[in-house]
């Protein structure tokens, strides 16, 4: 157990809009089925499914820019620590915004 969550579920904090992760979705789970119900999203990966919830948050202020923040809990059925972690590298390499 990590941070008060099962070891199947992970929460991370992500700077993207609902409307963005939304957009990455389907490329960031390989194009893997995807069911939703208001905002949970169900998975059917290779290796099982994976549940993701998401609740936008305030925005974070620097200065006078304000960042989205959106909090995203995913939980892993069935799925071992390998596959988990396959899992999350591909998602993460997908939504990781080029900076410069």
């Amino acid at each position: 157990m990590t941070g008060g969550l099962p070891e199947d579920e992970l929460r991370r904090e992500m700077g993207c809009t609902r409307d963005e992760f939304l957009r990455w979705l389907p490329g960031a789970s390989r194009h893997a089925p995807v069911m939703a119900n208001g905002d949970v999203y169900r998975i059917l990966s290779e290796h099982g499914p994976v549940e993701i919830r998401i609740a936008e948050m305030p925005p974070r202020r620097i200065g006078s820019i304000a960042l989205p923040v959106l909090d995203v809990r995913f939980r892993f059925t069935g799925i071992d620590a390998s596959a988990r972690k396959a899992f999350l590298d591909y998602f993460d390499q997908y939504t990781r915004r080029g900076g410069g």
